[in-house]
């Protein structure tokens, strides 16, 4: 799939290649997304508790977490076709084990195995992204491959929910590995060598995460994310189960709570990314932050029977979730220096997948159920908590500083990549956006506003 141009530089099939990665990106992000919703299933099938469904959640979580410290020391010693293929490969075959798992011990081990392999694939497929697109056309290539998470969201989640609904849990799973058994094969045919990293000299993985976890700044942009991260994760891997056994809505009408919360999520992005740069990120934040606290605290004292108004308090939840995290993710990557914010935002992915693996399993420790579809207790505990650790990330985002002056990150192109964040995908290195370096050690983020070019030397966090 590699020609020459006139020039004899390398020319690929790019369109395969962004087929190849955002139908890549759809597979993964419904094989995470699709376990929360199918919580009351799980558990009435399964026999188990809330405490052991969150290890069902925090298993892929932790997993992929672990996985990518181990991977930023080794990805890079293989070409990228390579690599993609072993990943994609061991996901495959952990999700077809979540289809057949025969129990609950079983099920857990695939979605460890799950994590490990698929929580690494969305930033190499955006390191392919950087290899084989310029850089004038590397944003467009970026939005379509992001496209695979809106339609997973939108489409994806609920339609899973619906095969899960009408065939059993696990022929989610089977469906998911079927369809993207074929797209292994399509891979190896689209996807070139791509082995031009071989040569660059790279520090050591020690040192890096040494030197990034050692800097005040950059604690404090940890810390952030861990309370924007736990607080979602605390809640809403239950929220499924608490529709069906507090609210009383039926596992046929929760694809609609998805559907909703999609759908607002993907036309709210890109409104506040616009209002961020206008009005300034940490402004935003602390408008859109108590909001989020205060659906948290509503979203876990719900009364039963109020069907419509829990899907309205869902949907909300989840722009307000996208409206905090843009400008969280923008804040937080501009506060880091430009050299240092490759090895940083790898980390931040880790820390997002270990945090948001604890918060999972802590919130099921939190509730109870007496028994099958009955009402979970203890989930309006949880929800306080949640909206006691969002406030905590206002007064967090405040002690952020500018890692570099005038390094202005726009709120806007982050708006869509952050949504997926926000979703609790967090996989995706947003540093790939908007300037492409060609591996994340190079990359740096370059202003695109025209009105923050012009004023490079004020302070661009506050």
């Amino acid at each position: 799939m590699v020609e020459a141009d006139a020039r004899g530089n390398p020319s690929y099939n790019e369109r395969w290649i962004l087929f190849v990665l955002a139908t890549v990106q759809f597979i993964t992000i419904v094989d995470f997304m699709i376990v929360m919703p199918l919580g009351p299933q799980l558990m009435r099938v399964l026999h188990i508790d809330p405490a052991a469904f969150g290890l069902i959640v925090s298993s892929y979580t932790l997993a992929a977490g672990a996985a990518g410290l181990v991977a930023s020391a080794t990805v890079d010693r293989f070409s990228r076709k390579s690599a993609f293929l072993v990943l994609y490969a061991g996901f495959i075959l952990g999700t077809l084990l979540c289809g057949f798992a025969p129990n609950y011990g079983t099920l857990v081990f695939a979605r460890v195995l799950t994590g490990a392999f698929g929580g690494i694939l969305g930033g190499l497929s955006m390191a392919i992204i950087g290899d084989v697109f310029p850089d004038h056309r590397r944003g467009r290539a970026t939005g379509a491959l992001m496209t695979g998470f809106a339609i997973a969201s939108v489409v994806g989640v609920p339609f899973g929910l619906v095969i899960g609904n009408h065939f059993g849990w696990n022929m989610t799973f089977i469906a998911l590995g079927l369809l993207g058994t074929p797209i292994f094969f399509m891979a190896a045919y689209a996807l070139p060598t791509l082995d031009a990293h071989f040569g660059e000299a790279h520090v050591s993985p020690l040192e890096s995460l040494r030197r990034t976890f050692t800097v005040g700044n950059h604690l404090n942009a940890f810390a952030l994310i861990i309370a924007l991260t736990c607080s979602g994760f605390l809640i809403f891997p239950y929220v499924s189960a608490y529709y069906v056994g507090n609210i009383g809505m039926s596992e046929s009408q929760l694809p609609w709570v998805y559907i909703v919360g999609g759908g607002l999520t993907f036309v709210a992005s890109p409104l506040v990314g616009r209002w961020a740069d206008r009005a300034g990120k940490l402004f935003v934040f602390r408008v859109i932050a108590p909001l989020s606290a205060g659906l948290m605290f509503a979203i876990t004292h719900l009364g039963s029977g109020e069907i419509i108004l829990a899907v309205a308090v869902f949907g909300a939840l989840m722009v307000c979730n996208v409206g905090r995290m843009i400008p969280a993710m923008a804040m937080i990557t501009a506060s880091v220096a430009p050299r240092n914010r490759g090895a940083f935002l790898s980390a931040n992915s880790s820390v997002q997948h270990l945090f948001g693996g604890i918060g999972a399993y802590v919130g099921g420790l939190m509730v109870s159920q007496a028994g099958e579809g009955a009402p979970l207790e203890g989930f309006g505990t949880v929800g306080w908590l949640a909206a006691g650790i969002g406030l905590i990330s206002v007064w967090l985002a405040g002690r952020l500083r500018s890692g570099e002056q005038g390094d202005a990150i726009s709120a806007t192109e982050l708006s869509l990549p952050a949504a997926a964040e926000a979703a609790f995908d967090a996989s995706e290195p947003l540093i790939a956006l908007v300037d492409g370096a060609s591996d994340l050690n190079t990359a740096r983020l370059r202003p695109s506003d025209p009105e923050l070019r012009r004023n490079r030397d004020t302070q661009y966090l506050q």
